[in-house]
């Protein structure tokens, strides 16, 4: 018997597909037989690069989306219709972190507004409209939503960045009976520390970096594709019975407080 984590022929959406996590992701999907569209901000030559390495724009689409707010997503979601036909499985992926340690009585009403825009209230939006366009189909999908160790733990001067993820579980946990019915698993994968742009200005500090280190079981940061290879885990027909679940990947950093 031959298994592999294949998707052949699905559609996906992934957001934040230019860098890291989500660039490994569409990489991943593509080369499991996935046709993807995703997003980027600003990163427009890393969007390029990313959509060649996946064989080009038969497979693969990348537009220019701000998705800092509910604004956005549907035009998201009707391009990757418009360009495959169909909406087999979502992947938010999107998301800050502002590096920058800031205590709760000096965090600034824009940055707490801003965190929850692009992280929580955007992926709302992904989900409302991927969510409509599955059911319009109805041959059921796959909802992958990107949290964080933060998001079960907390982070302290962090408090932005750890409630936005922390909603992003109770999310899953939620939809996940809401939409069994209609044949859509939702899952989360939580990652901890990656080495990705997000974290460079943390990690490339050795102090920090020690610290960080410190508290990681296997005494490293993950690879981008090793976030990926979950997430990708998680849209085949091998995880058809997994729904509401949270995929910790993170060395085992959240066991050891």
């Amino acid at each position: 018997m031959s298994v592999s984590l294949s998707i052949d022929g699905k559609v996906a959406v992934v957001s934040g597909g230019s860098r890291g996590i989500g660039a490994a992701t569409v990489k991943m999907f593509c080369a499991a037989g996935g046709k993807v569209l995703f997003n980027y901000q600003k990163a427009r030559a890393e969007a390029e690069k990313v959509v060649a390495a996946c064989g080009g724009e038969k497979n693969c689409a990348a537009v220019q989306a701000d998705l800092d707010g509910t604004e956005g997503a549907q035009e998201l979601i009707a391009a990757a219709v418009s360009r495959f036909g169909r909406l087999d499985a979502l992947v938010a992926n999107h998301g800050i972190w502002p590096s920058d340690d800031m205590p709760i009585d000096q965090m600034p009403d824009e940055q707490w507004r801003r965190t929850m825009g692009i992280n929580l209230d955007s992926v709302f939006a992904l989900v409302k409209h991927a969510v409509a366009q599955m059911k319009k189909q109805g041959t059921g999908g796959k909802i992958v939503l990107v949290s964080s160790t933060a998001g079960q733990r907390g982070e302290a001067f962090h408090c932005d960045y750890a409630a936005s993820k922390g909603a992003v579980i109770s999310m899953v946990k939620g939809l996940s009976t809401e939409l069994a019915p209609d044949r859509i698993n939702v899952n989360c994968v939580a990652p901890g520390w990656v080495a990705t742009d997000m974290a460079a200005p943390a990690l490339n500090d050795p102090a920090i970096r020690e610290k960080v280190f410190a508290t990681i079981p296997l005494g490293r940061v993950a690879t981008p594709a090793e976030i990926a290879a979950p997430i990708l885990f998680l849209c085949t027909e091998h995880a058809g019975f997994i729904t509401g679940e949270i995929f910790n990947v993170n060395g085992g950093a959240v066991l050891a407080g």
